[in-house]
């Protein structure tokens, strides 16, 4: 199983090969799922929120169904806060994909009804972090994913 290096740190991901296909565990819907630049990509996010920044596994949603529009859709990653409310909203693309405007616009029509908190976008290769602030509008740009915090 050869993919290419991302830019997060390395995981071990257990595999398997069916009818030639690869498959990789995914840790969060606890199921095999074909190997793809994609999934790749967002087993690399998943493993990051949780190894390098502390959200707790359950908090977050895999391929999270979202009406927008009378339309589904649905959200690679969405991390919840203890309320089960959103607080970050992933969207991951093949490192082939280059990040432009209409990766963004994809994300902003996930979070429309959603209203995470925090939107990533990356392609394995380059992330790119915003805080949305639902009061005054502002955004706040941020290199990373803040670490998860719990309440005391």
């Amino acid at each position: 199983m050869f993919m290419q290096e991302l830019n997060f740190p390395k995981i071990e991901l257990k595999s398997k090969v069916v009818n030639n296909s690869t498959q990789i565990f995914d840790i969060v819907r606890k199921d095999y799922f074909v190997l793809t630049p994609e999934e790749w990509v967002r087993q690399h996010v998943i493993h990051y929120l949780i190894n390098y920044k502390r959200y707790p596994i359950g908090l977050m949603q895999v391929e999270k169904m979202v009406k927008y529009n009378n339309l589904n859709t649905r959200a690679d990653i969405v991390v919840n806060d203890r309320s089960l409310e959103p607080i970050i909203l992933v969207e991951c693309k093949a490192p082939t994909v280059s990040i432009r405007k209409n990766v963004f616009d994809q994300i902003a029509k996930y979070n429309f009804n959603l209203r995470a908190k925090y939107l990533f976008v990356t392609n394995g290769l380059k992330h790119y972090c915003c805080k949305i602030d639902y009061t005054t509008n502002e955004t706040q740009y941020f290199d990373d994913i803040p670490e998860y915090i719990t309440k005391k």
